[in-house]
């Protein structure tokens, strides 16, 4: 299987690309900074290119059995309007159909769509004052996913850290279950990349914490 994985020069990108590689898939990486991806693999393709852009994203498609976005904001752009997640995504979904490519996982994170309702009421100020522009937006991208068609799982990790990939995490199912907590990049990575081929979580969006 040949993966795409949209936001593939850092962070949950880079290691979601490191971790598809170690299990056998072919893995396309789409990223505007994609030469900065420092993995060197045969059966890795950097592909520079803006996850905004029709025709990049077209052509990044083409031969794709699955699609892994990734894409994340700076800590700077928070403070503005957020209309990345969103406008990506309607530029994939659109993408997609025209390639007839039709699974899709995508990271969002917990207190998007209707996770926002299990946030502490303690936290519930100081999210919204922090992250509230950009979770609105990843609000608007789950419920385009939702509706696209697609057989589509949307992950909802907490608070990331760069800690090690161990395995062990919890895996959220139930909203009465839903909560904040941390969960290492590399260990949301573990749960995309078994996403590729397991069908336990299609139509559903978990949240991710240790």
């Amino acid at each position: 299987m040949r993966i795409l994985i949209i936001g593939a020069s850092k962070g949950i990108g880079l290691e979601t690309t490191r971790q598809s590689l170690a299990a056998g898939y072919d893995v396309r990486g789409l990223a505007r900074s994609a030469s900065s991806i420092n993995l060197h693999d045969a059966r890795l393709e950097k592909v520079q290119g803006d996850a905004l852009n029709q025709h990049d994203v077209e052509a990044a498609l083409v031969g794709v059995d699955a699609v892994i976005l990734t894409l994340g904001v700076g800590l700077g752009e928070l403070i503005k309007p957020v209309q990345l997640f969103s406008d990506a995504t309607r530029v994939l979904i659109s993408a997609m159909k025209d390639q007839a490519v039709n699974r899709l996982i995508c990271v969002t994170g917990f207190g998007a769509g209707d996770s926002h309702a299990s946030i502490g009421l303690l936290q519930r100020v100081p999210f919204q004052i922090v992250f509230g522009r950009a979770y609105d937006d990843k609000s608007r991208q789950e419920m385009q996913i939702k509706e696209s068609g697609f057989q589509w799982t949307i992950v909802r990790p907490g608070v990331l850290s760069n800690g090690p990939q161990t395995g062990r995490y919890k895996v959220l199912r139930k909203p009465s279950e839903w909560r904040n907590g941390i969960i290492s990049r590399s260990n949301v990575a573990d749960f995309l990349v078994k996403q590729i081929e397991d069908q336990t979580f299609i139509g559903g969006a978990p949240v991710l914490v240790n």
